[in-house]
């Protein structure tokens, strides 16, 4: 499959995948239990995006007065261009937003989830230990979720540190998330690029050499690796509406934080995460920093670990070179809670 028939088959099958979702539209209700109105969000059933499940399913959306449906069955594209509408209140999402950013979508960076949920992986009869061993190896075949998604970014960012183009120099195949081990065991690609609980699954069978942990790799080592973006539409004209949820998501974070095996059993018996195994999910959220990126002083902290990452896709072609990463970031970032309370005075 050449790289132009890979993006061609991306973009077909973001547009097949519209008809199929329905979205609340930020249906407002005065007073009663929503005052802040009713609001989608996706969940894909990933580990990483456990705060909005646990934000569901422990009532902290309800306390907030917001009513949040979530949908399942989504691509990025879909996800990213329902948010700028306002269809989607909030997203969790990476620095794969930002070249669309760039090209003028409508959303705003708001906090910062969690770190740590992504992993690049060969398989050991590959003879492949480190990243380092890519170095001058073109056309290895990425197997990844979706193009343009975030552990494309990732592993664009990783080749990248080590002098390949990623544009030119790596192949993208994109499989379901459950069927990419399969992908890379059949030979139809070379190397894994995957959320967890999929990597994580697959570095457990012994049979795979972790190339890059997210959470402990140089490159993304105690940077939040998933974001939280709102949409700017809302922002502007419902500012406590975005605000209510994230204060939810924040309680939901803090909550997994420290009670990541309470989190684990809650998540597996609402049948919200794609495996049974207790211990591997409560490992899996102790893993990612829930807790130090919940609340408004971790919000900020957000700016910094974006601005980082922005230089990086300047670095490697994904932002124009003549970006000015801090401006960039400075012009996307907004403080949903300074705004909240400033549109009551």
């Amino acid at each position: 499959m050449t790289r132009k028939s890979v993006v061609f088959l991306s973009m077909l099958m973001a547009a097949l995948a519209l008809p199929s979702v329905v979205f609340a539209g930020g249906k407002t209700q005065s007073g009663g239990k929503y005052p802040h109105g009713e609001y989608d969000i996706a969940y894909g059933g990933s580990t990483c995006g456990s705060p909005i499940a646990i934000a569901s399913l422990k009532g902290f959306f309800d306390e907030e007065g917001v009513k949040i449906n979530l949908l399942s069955g989504s691509t990025f594209e879909v996800e990213r261009t329902a948010l700028a509408a306002g269809k989607m209140v909030v997203q969790n999402g990476d620095f794969q937003y930002f070249p669309a950013v760039q090209n003028g979508i409508d959303v705003k960076l708001i906090g910062a989830l969690h770190e740590g949920c992504i992993k690049i992986l060969a398989p050991k009869s590959s003879g492949i230990t480190t990243l380092e061993d890519l170095r001058g190896k073109k056309g290895i075949r990425f197997a990844v979720d979706e193009i343009g998604g975030t552990p494309m970014s990732v592993a664009s960012v990783s080749v990248g540190s080590i002098g390949l183009d990623p544009q030119t120099d790596i192949t993208w195949l994109p499989f379901p998330a459950d069927q990419e081990v399969q992908a890379v065991e059949s030979g139809e690609a070379d190397i894994l690029a995957a959320w967890d609980p999929f990597a994580t699954l697959a570095e457990n069978t012994g049979k795979y050499n972790v190339l890059v942990d997210i959470r402990t790799h140089p490159l993304f080592k105690d940077r939040a690796c998933c974001f939280i973006f709102g949409s700017g539409k809302l922002v502007r004209d419902n500012p406590a509406a975005v605000a209510a949820v994230l204060r939810a998501i924040n309680k939901a974070a803090d909550w997994i934080g420290h009670n990541p095996e309470e989190a684990a059993k809650l998540l597996i018996s609402e049948k919200k995460i794609a495996t049974d195994d207790v211990a591997l999910v409560s490992g899996l959220l102790n893993h990612y920093a829930y807790a130090a990126h919940a609340g408004p002083a971790a919000n900020a902290r957000a700016k910094d670990d974006a601005v980082y990452f922005a230089r990086h896709l300047t670095q490697i072609g994904y932002l124009p070179a003549t970006l000015d990463p801090q401006k960039f970031v400075d012009d996307l970032y907004v403080d949903i809670f300074a705004l909240e309370a400033a549109k009551k005075k």
